[in-house]
């Protein structure tokens, strides 16, 4: 059963990714005082929410290392900005075979492939309000790389997640990813309110025509609370989408460089278009309170 539009929604904003955009655009943040400086300016533009990767800041390479996240997590929580931080925990899922002929060994400058305590350890030491569980494994691209987490890993992810009190954001990239959510939840790992992302568009996962939002906003419990976004030059119109079906928001340079045809975007730029978009649309967007409010975030 489809949902009605809500009176107001939330905004996430995906910061920088892992994708390779730094080379595309100069507003891709890639530092991390240019990443923490980012999320405030998305905050202060309208999102509740702000979704972190961190990279490398000589080559804008995407990493995980802990203290790239602790500068930037300390940045954001010094200033005066009061906005709910989400780190990604879907880094050290990458693997990436040799060729379509000889698939392994693999590509090992193209793989990273960690255990789920040490795809943990940024969320362990630095305990965001919410992280990220990728709820699948996915080709992506045309190429040899494949987003890989299996049954088992996502159960010690957020079995380890649960116990630290963060609340974990279920990616969702296709439709059996959202079975798998849902055997998540059965098996006692992700507690209520459960939070999830529909992520589509994403090459090879749910494509973004209505019919498959629709899927999988039909088959989305109830009681649970979904986002939805697109990618691309659809990043914008899904605004519209993910709230006409009853979700919240996300928008980024994650996701999408551009704010219109041959005009690049930044983060706030982003934000700012979004809180516009649900404006004409009678719609209030919540702030970080009432987001922990809603979600029962513990703030740090």
């Amino acid at each position: 059963m489809s949902r009605a539009p809500k009176n107001a929604v939330f905004v996430t904003c995906a910061l920088t990714g892992s994708g390779d955009t730094v080379g595309k655009s100069d507003h891709v943040p890639y530092t991390p005082q240019h990443i923490a400086a980012d999320a405030i300016a998305a905050a202060r533009a309208g999102a509740a929410i702000v979704h972190i990767h961190v990279r490398d800041p000589i080559t804008g390479a995407p990493a995980r290392e802990v203290e790239y996240y602790q500068e930037v997590v300390e940045r954001i929580r010094s200033s005066s900005t009061d906005v709910v931080i989400n780190l990604t925990a879907g880094m050290g899922g990458d693997l990436t075979f040799g060729s379509a002929e000889q698939p392994f060994p693999v590509d090992e400058a193209a793989t990273d492939m960690a255990g789920a305590t040490e795809r943990l350890e940024h969320v362990r030491e630095l305990l965001p309000e919410i992280c990220t569980l990728d709820c699948g494994t996915m080709n992506f691209g045309e190429g040899d790389y494949i987003m890989t987490n299996s049954p088992a890993t996502l159960m010690e992810m957020a079995r380890q997640v649960q116990a630290l009190g963060v609340r974990p954001e279920l990616e969702l990239f296709d439709l059996g990813h959202l079975t798998l959510a849902k055997w998540l939840v059965e098996q006692g790992l992700i507690d209520d309110p459960v939070m999830v992302q529909l992520c589509m568009g994403i090459p090879w996962g749910a494509p973004n025509d209505m019919n498959s939002l629709m899927a999988f906003v039909n088959n989305v419990p109830d009681h649970w609370t979904f986002s939805a976004f697109s990618i691309g030059r659809e990043q914008l119109p899904y605004v519209a989408a993910a709230a006409l079906v009853g979700g919240n928001v996300r928008v980024g340079l994650e996701d999408n460089l551009y704010l219109s045809r041959g005009r690049l975007a930044t983060n706030a730029d982003l934000v700012a278009r979004a809180v516009t978009i649900l404006e004409g649309m009678n719609m209030r967007t919540l702030g970080p309170d009432e987001v922990r409010e809603q979600l029962e975030l513990e703030k740090r």
